[in-house]
C-alpha cells in the first residue's frame, strides 16, 4: 500500500510538474534578432500547443505558426512558409534559444512581456518650424483614370522661380517620405534641398497614404506616367522654373526616370539617380539574389543550388512574355519541384511547397514580370539632360560594379556630355554609412543619409542651376 501511495504522489507531482511546465511557456514573449523585433503569442491547445509570431516592424498581422511543440523543457516553433524555426529553453523567467531561418541562425532570448514599440533615434529628421515653405498638393494623373496622387512641396524661402526636383521612390508601396523602418529618406533629401535653394516635390505613390489608385497590375511604365503627371502639375505654377525641372529617383526609381526622359525629353532639366538600374532586372537580380544567401550564412553547395533554381526561373519568365501568370506561377512550381527533388536531401529540403508557393506567387506578378525582362538602355540612351549617377560601395541591391558601367556605356551613346558617375564609399542601398552592406542593418544604423552625399546633390544641381 504505501508503494502505491508513493507511485501515487509521483505522478501527482510529475502532472502539476508538466502543467507549470506548459503555463510557464503560455502568453505573449518578446524578442529580436538582428535588432528586428518579434513577437510571438504561445497557448495551450489540447495535448500541445498553438503560436502565432509578429514581425511588429514590418506588419500589424501575425501569422499562425505550423507548429509549437513541447519536449524534454525544449519549445520548438516552426514556421514552414518561411523556412523559420526557433528552439528555446525556459531559464530564469526567459526563453533562451536559436533561431534560424533557412540557412542562417542566430540566439534569440525570449522575455515574457508585451511589446513595446520604441521609435529608435533618427538625429537626421526634420522637425518644424522650418526654413522654407510647406505645402500639401494634390495633381492628376489623366492616364491612370484621373486619380489624384498627394504630395508635398517645399519652396526656399527666398529664391524667386527656384529649380525644383520630383522624388521617384523604390519598388514596393512608398509614402511620399520613402519611409522604412522610421527612416524617411526622402523627407531628409527635401529639408535640405529646399535649405539650399531647391524646391522639392515628393508625393505618396498611387494606393499609398492619401493618393488613389492601386499597384495591382501596376508596372513601372504605369507608374512613369504618374511621374509626368508631377510634371504637368510644376509647369502649371507660376512660383517655380518650367525650365529647371528635374528628376531624383531611388532604385526603382532610378529606372522609371528615364522611362519619362526618354518621352519627354524637353520636359526635364537634370536627372540624378540613387542606385538606379544600368543593366536588365535579370543582372540586376541574380547578383542581388546571391548576396543576400551568401549574408544568410548559406553554405557554397546551397548558394549554387539557389542560384540554378533562380537563374531558372527568371529565363522562363523572360521567355514566356505572352504567357498569364498563373501560367508563369504553375511553371514557377513545377522548375522549384524538379530542381529540388534532384538535389541532395540536405540543400532540397528547405524548398518545401510552401515556400515554392511564396515564390512562384511573388515572381508570377504583373510588376515583377515586366522588372525581370526590362532593358533600361534604350531608355538611358535617349537621355541627354546633366546626370548625376550615386551608388553605394556597400549596395547589394543595386551593386555598383554592375550597375554603373552599363549606364556609362549607355550615357555615351547619347553623346551626353554632362555626366557624373561616383561611386560613395561605405554606404548600402539607402545611402548610410554601413558596415556589411546587408539590408538586416537598415533598421540599426541611426543615419538616415549620408550627409556628404547630400551635399554632394545639392552642390551638383546649383552648379547647373
Amino acid at each position: 500500500m504505501k508503494t502505491t501511495l508513493n507511485i501515487a504522489l509521483w505522478l501527482v507531482i510529475l502532472f502539476f510538474s508538466c502543467l507549470n511546465h506548459a503555463q510557464a511557456f503560455e502568453g505573449s514573449w518578446t524578442g529580436s534578432i538582428q535588432g528586428m523585433p518579434l513577437i510571438f503569442e504561445i497557448t495551450p491547445l489540447g495535448d500541445g500547443y498553438s503560436a502565432k509570431m509578429q514581425s511588429p516592424k514590418q506588419s500589424k498581422n501575425f501569422f499562425e505558426m505550423d507548429s509549437a511543440t513541447v519536449e524534454d523543457g525544449l519549445i520548438t516553433i516552426i514556421f514552414d512558409a518561411y523556412k523559420i524555426k526557433y528552439v528555446g529553453e525556459l531559464k530564469d523567467g526567459k526563453i533562451e534559444g536559436t533561431f534560424t531561418q533557412g540557412p542562417g541562425s542566430a540566439p534569440m532570448t525570449l522575455e515574457k512581456k508585451a511589446y513595446e514599440e520604441v521609435v529608435p533615434d533618427r538625429p537626421q529628421e526634420p522637425k518644424a518650424p522650418f526654413p522654407y515653405k510647406v505645402e500639401d498638393v494634390v495633381f492628376e494623373n489623366p492616364k491612370a483614370g484621373n486619380i489624384k496622387l498627394a504630395g508635398t512641396l517645399t519652396m526656399p524661402a527666398d529664391v524667386e522661380n527656384p529649380p525644383v526636383a520630383i522624388m521617384i521612390s523604390g519598388s514596393g508601396p512608398q509614402d511620399r517620405d520613402e519611409q522604412l523602418f522610421f527612416h524617411k529618406p526622402f523627407l531628409v533629401i527635401a529639408d535640405h534641398l529646399a535649405k539650399k535653394g531647391i524646391a522639392v516635390l515628393r508625393y505618396d505613390d498611387r494606393g499609398v497614404a492619401q493618393s488613389e489608385g492601386t499597384q495591382a497590375n501596376a508596372t513601372s511604365l504605369d507608374f512613369a506616367t504618374d511621374v509626368e503627371a508631377a510634371v504637368a502639375f510644376l509647369k502649371t505654377r507660376n512660383d517655380i522654373d518650367p525650365e529647371k525641372i528635374g528628376l531624383i529617383g531611388h532604385s526603382e526609381g532610378g529606372l522609371i526616370a528615364p522611362i519619362v526622359i526618354a518621352a519627354n525629353p524637353k520636359d526635364i532639366a537634370f536627372f540624378v539617380s540613387l542606385a538606379g538600374p544600368g543593366v536588365s532586372g535579370t543582372d540586376v537580380l541574380l547578383p542581388q539574389m546571391q548576396k543576400s544567401v551568401e549574408f544568410q550564412g548559406a553554405s557554397p553547395e546551397a548558394v549554387a543550388l539557389e542560384m540554378e533554381i533562380m537563374e531558372a526561373i527568371l529565363e522562363k519568365i523572360k521567355n514566356t512574355p505572352d504567357s498569364s501568370n498563373q501560367e508563369v506561377k504553375d511553371a514557377i512550381l513545377e522548375i522549384i519541384e524538379t530542381k529540388a527533388d534532384a538535389a541532395p536531401e540536405n540543400l532540397g529540403s528547405k524548398y518545401t511547397s510552401e515556400y515554392a508557393q511564396i515564390v512562384a506567387s511573388q515572381f508570377s506578378d504583373t510588376w515583377f514580370r515586366y522588372f525581370v525582362s526590362y532593358d533600361p538602355t534604350p531608355y538611358l540612351e535617349k537621355v541627354s539632360c546633366p546626370v548625376l549617377a550615386l551608388n553605394g560601395s556597400l549596395d547589394y541591391q543595386v551593386i555598383p560594379e554592375i550597375n554603373l558601367p552599363g549606364m556609362k556605356s549607355a550615357f555615351a551613346k547619347a553623346n551626353n556630355s554632362d555626366v557624373t558617375i561616383t561611386i560613395r564609399p561605405g554606404l548600402n542601398h539607402l545611402f548610410q554609412n554601413a558596415i556589411t552592406g546587408s539590408g538586416s542593418e537598415y533598421a540599426t544604423i541611426e543615419e538616415t543619409f549620408d550627409p556628404a552625399t547630400l551635399d554632394i546633390i545639392s552642390s551638383w544641381i546649383n552648379e547647373r542651376f
